[in-house]
């Protein structure tokens, strides 16, 4: 046990004392200097502990003054210690992205802001840099100008910094007060149901909660209830005061407070590389730690590259010993060696895109444990920037210098090239141009240079300007069709290598040896595929979410099997006849019906929208969804007008390998969650079974063969920036809370639109959130039971505590979503596993 020595008495934690809050000075969320005092009898003590991201070490102990002490303390409201907790974090007005860079940058804003020395009452928020809050930071100003009988509608230099220095002061009072006059307005000490239904409407309006701003009524009416049950008609302060003070529910406790013990054991945690002194070891600890995440990837790149190089060296040689040397030089050596490496990139590259052939032995054989077919798309990539490579090399050496030294070289020389070039000297540079071989290359050239440069994720992303007149020759339909030139490309291949100059037997014209097997796998692949898309598909139900997002509900061909975390081509004829899209499948294998939910977000997808859109009919009360159809009730006039479906699939994705660890971390942004859902809800069918711990599972193969189901608990982590996005998967959180009896699936939604807790602007929000779900257990953003949180997670933090309460077991961390997380949560993913004895793999989906 700690103790702490207070003048001359020693007291430990097992001594009764009273903790005596102090805000001390926060420095960010990485450092931060805390303050506390200790009471035991009439002896003090204030510890200083300094807090560096998971440590913290004693900074300092002094004696204090009890009179002091007492005297603060009386000036406070009589709070009890786990209020003043949720005090000293609450209500702040200045948080870490709100007026941290202090007076000197609000003065240089109000210098840029000011009209005729003044600030206007509209610029307010934007000059203490309350962005994006305009009518909240409006209601700030009028609250403060009250409290000073200011009725103009500008303020002054020394006005503002009036203001400010009560909005920054970091006494919890003051910030109660100053949102206190923000609801009553009058001043009179009691607050209205007409006040608070319009803070509730303020503080939802600066979170951008619409659904909550609209159902103002009902939640004012719910406050009233708690703070008036004698029907007053009006809320004391101090009943306001005591709910914004609330401690967290006994739910959200269990869910966030890890056991005191294991809480201890994460502080002392070496979470952080250390500082050595030796910046030589430093280096190879960084290059052992990247080999141990990266050793799969490596050993491919170098095997690949070193046959690259030994090709290059093979015929690098051969034609070093041939009489063409004698006039071409090393340029002809070096064309003819970028040639062979040439020859075996172009076969290589198809490998990566033949998606059945991957799914198969990803899921039937165990060579994934030391290829990484998660990286074939990425590798697909590489290969292709071989293939750049080598067709500068070889290009460029022919046209810019075997070709002129060949015209330019003597007749002594040119002797040896008569059977190769014939009798007479090529007359002049046309004369190779327009040979087989000459516009064979050229046009290749071409055709790989418009699909290379659409590939690239500019352009295939479509990111260019409106105003740019090449924005509708880009795109992912333009990507698509290029890439398609391939086929083109590789029949000129081989007519381009079977016109060689300087090889005439027909043994020695390997290139078709080269292509002929890669190129008959992906035809196969191609011919499989178009035999086994299934347009026998049935639309069962159809609904259209806010946020734009479209769900399919679908029956499942007959022998169709997948597994969660894989996905699937979707074709729409009604669209486009051509165009076929991945989505990932979001029902689990155990249910009946196959569904994906699809955002929308490029041309394609809102046409589906729209046809759709078109079909479905407005929702009837206790249903979610703007608009919906339900085929399973019989065809009618209006829903028979569906477009049809087919899709191509399952194919194999990095989420479908979940099952391989004891603990899941599952991670998604915005529509990133759906085939995150899909595992949910998987592992959902399998403790339904009683299947969670040492269970089984089918291998996907339809045989007898059972598989262990070694998953034991999931984390699942959902952020999104809209309300309506939980309306997505309502049912699927519905379904866990009702049928999880033991806890094995941990959901955490969360909305970042909302501001963290803590700020002035969501304490409201946390305040509804609360009393709602204690009243009525439904939460008032998703209507779950499922309690949402506020603003993003803190990534560490949440390693942290799974690595310290699964010990020496392994974590798969599979995300889903934009690239902006990506980063941070793989080097999250290596730090603790490199730090802790819990070792986290991390996946990226991708397809």
């Amino acid at each position: 046990m700690a103790d702490i020595e207070a003048g001359g008495k020693r007291a430990t934690e097992s001594d009764t004392a009273t903790l005596i809050p102090n805000s001390g000075n926060l420095e960010g969320s990485n450092r931060a200097t805390k303050t506390c005092r200790f009471k035991d009898d009439d002896e003090l003590v204030e510890i200083t502990l300094d807090v560096q991201r998971d440590s913290a070490s004693v900074q300092a102990v002094r004696p204090v003054a009890a009179e002091a002490a007492v005297a603060a303390a009386r000036k406070r409201y009589d709070r009890s210690k786990s209020t003043a907790a949720v005090a000293l974090k609450g209500l702040q007005f200045v948080t870490a992205k709100v007026g941290t860079d202090g007076w000197t940058a609000v003065e240089k804003r109000f210098n840029h802001l000011q009209v005729d020395g003044v600030l206007l009452r509209s610029r307010f928020g934007k000059c203490i840099g309350m962005d994006g809050s305009d009518e909240f930071a409006v209601q700030m100003f009028d609250a403060l100008a009250r409290k000073r009988g200011i009725v103009k509608e500008v303020l002054t230099k020394p006005e503002l910094k009036e203001f400010w220095e009560q909005l920054s002061d970091q006494g919890f009072d003051n910030r109660l007060q100053t949102f206190i006059d923000m609801v009553d307005k009058n001043a009179d000490g009691r607050i209205t149901v007409e006040e608070v239904k319009e803070i509730i409407a303020l503080s939802a309006s600066a979170n951008k909660l619409s659904k909550i701003k609209e159902r103002a009524d009902e939640y004012a009416a719910l406050i009233m209830e708690e703070l008036d049950p004698k029907n007053l008609g009006y809320i004391e302060l101090e009943s306001l005061e005591s709910l914004l003070l609330q401690t967290p529910s006994e739910a959200v406790a269990r869910s966030t407070i890890t056991h005191s013990s294991k809480l201890s054991k994460a502080l002392s945690m070496r979470l952080a590389p250390s500082k050595d002194t030796s910046p030589l070891r430093h280096y190879w600890l960084q290059f052992t730690f990247f080999v141990q995440e990266n050793w799969k990837r490596i050993w491919v790149a170098g095997l690949w590259l070193s046959i690259c190089i030994a090709l290059f060296i093979w015929k690098f040689i051969q034609y070093r010993n041939r009489a063409v040397f004698n006039i071409m030089g090393y340029c002809v050596a070096t064309a003819k060696g970028a040639a062979e490496t040439l020859k075996f990139n172009m076969a290589l590259v198809l490998f990566p895109v033949c998606r059945n052939t991957i799914t198969w032995i990803r899921s039937k054989t165990k060579i994934g444990a030391v290829v990484p077919f998660n990286d074939n798309i990425n590798f697909h990539k590489v290969i292709a920037a071989g293939v750049a490579v080598g067709v500068v090399l070889h290009a460029g050496a022919h046209l810019t210098c075997d070709f002129p030294l060949l015209l330019h070289a003597s007749d002594a020389k040119y002797e040896p090239m008569k059977p190769f070039f014939g009798e007479t000297r090529p007359p002049n540079y046309w004369w190779f141009v327009k040979g087989t071989a000459g516009w064979t290359g050229i046009v290749m050239v071409v055709l790989m240079s418009i699909s290379f440069v659409l590939a690239q994720p500019w352009f295939r992303r479509n990111k260019l300007k409106d105003t740019n007149p090449l924005k509708k020759m880009t795109g992912f339909n333009a990507f698509w069709f290029t890439h398609h030139l391939f086929a083109i490309v590789y029949a000129l291949l081989i007519v381009h290598g079977t016109s060689l100059y300087l090889t005439k037997e027909w043994y020695k014209k390997t290139t078709w040896m080269y292509i002929a097997y890669p190129v008959f796998l992906y035809s196969c692949e191609r011919i499989v595929r178009l035999f086994r898309r299934h347009d026998s598909v049935k639309i069962q139900k159809v609904a259209v979410y806010p946020g734009n997002v479209l769900a399919l509900y679908m029956s499942k061909p007959p022998g169709f099997k997948y597994r969660s975390g894989q996905y699937i081509f979707i074709n729409c004829g009604a669209v486009s006849p051509y165009e076929w899209h991945p989505f990932s499948v979001t029902s689990a294998p155990g249910d009946n019906y196959l569904s994906v939910h699809i955002r929308t977000r490029g041309d394609w997808t809102s046409r589906l929208r729209t046809v759709f859109s078109e079909a479905c009919r407005p929702p009837t009360e206790g249903e979610s969804g703007l608009l919906r159809a339900d085929l399973s009730v019989g065809i009618t006039d209006s829903n028979a007008r569906f477009p049809k479906l087919m899709i191509d699939g399952p194919y194999g994705a990095p989420a479908q390998d979940y099952r391989e660890y004891d603990v899941l971390l599952l991670i998604g942004l915005g529509i990133g969650a759906t085939p995150l859902i899909s595992i949910v809800k998987d592992v959902l069918n399998h403790i339904q079974r009683g299947e969670s711990v040492g269970g089984t599972e089918p291998d996907g193969s339809g045989k007898a063969k059972k598989k262990p189901f070694m998953t034991k608990r999931a984390y699942s982590y959902w952020v999104t920036r809209e309300e309506g996005s939980f309306e997505w998967f309502r049912g699927v959180m519905n379904e866990v809370a009702e049928k999880d009896k033991d806890g094995v699936i941990e959901l955490h939604n969360h909305c970042s639109s909302v501001y963290q807790e803590g700020d002035a602007r969501s304490a409201l929000i946390v305040m509804l959130q609360e009393l709602n779900h204690a009243k009525k257990g439904v939460d008032i953003l998703s209507g779950t039971s499922v309690k949402t949180h506020f603003a993003r997670p803190n990534w560490r933090s949440v390693f942290k505590r799974i690595a310290v309460n699964h010990e020496n077991q392994r974590v798969g961390v599979f995300y889903c979503g934009e690239p902006v997380l990506v980063a941070q949560l793989r080097q999250l993913s290596a730090d603790f596993t490199h730090n802790t004895n819990t070792k986290f793999d991390f996946h990226k989906e991708n397809f």
